[in-house]
C-alpha cells in the first residue's frame, strides 16, 4: 500500500532535507502517482510565489538543529541527558540529513584524531626504549 505524504515531507523533498529512505520511497511513488506528482508541482509553485509558512521557514533555516559544538558534546558525553535525548531524536527519529552529516563528519575527525595520538605515542615509546636498554648494565 502506497504511503501518504503529508505537505512537510513534500516541501523537505524539495529542500532535499528528506531522509533518505523516505526520499527513495517518495521518489518511486511520484513515478506512479499523479495526483502526488500534482501535490508536488502545486507546492513548489507557492514557493516560487514567495509564499512561506512559519513552518518551512523554521525548516529551511534549520532552527531546530544543534550546532556543531552541541554535537561534538553529544558525541563525546558532555551534555546534560534531557540535550542529548533531543540530539537522539533529532539524528535518530528525524534524521536531519544535515546533522547526519555533520555528526558523520565529527566522528571520522575524531577517529583520525585518536589515530594519530595512538601512532605518536607509540613512536614515543619506541625511542624511550631505546634509551632505557642503553642504561641497563
Amino acid at each position: 500500500m502506497p504511503q501518504s505524504f503529508s505537505d512537510q515531507q513534500l516541501q523537505a523533498y524539495l529542500d532535499e532535507a528528506l531522509a533518505s529512505s523516505l526520499m527513495a520511497e517518495l521518489e518511486k511513488e511520484l513515478r506512479s502517482d499523479e495526483a502526488l506528482r500534482n501535490r508536488l508541482l502545486n507546492i513548489a509553485a507557492t514557493r516560487e510565489a514567495g509564499v512561506h509558512g512559519l513552518g518551512e521557514i523554521w525548516r529551511r533555516n534549520r532552527v531546530s538543529c544543534p550546532n556543531r559544538q552541541q554535537l561534538g558534546s553529544y558525541l563525546l558525553g558532555a551534555m546534560d541527558a534531557s540535550n542529548a535525548d533531543y540530539i537522539r531524536f533529532h539524528v535518530e527519529t528525524v534524521q536531519c540529513r544535515f546533522c547526519l552529516a555533520n555528526l558523520e563528519d565529527l566522528q571520522r575527525q575524531n577517529q583520525e584524531s585518536q589515530t594519530a595520538a595512538q601512532s605518536r605515542r607509540r613512536k614515543y615509546f619506541q625511542t624511550s626504549a631505546g634509551y632505557l636498554n642503553k642504561n641497563k648494565p
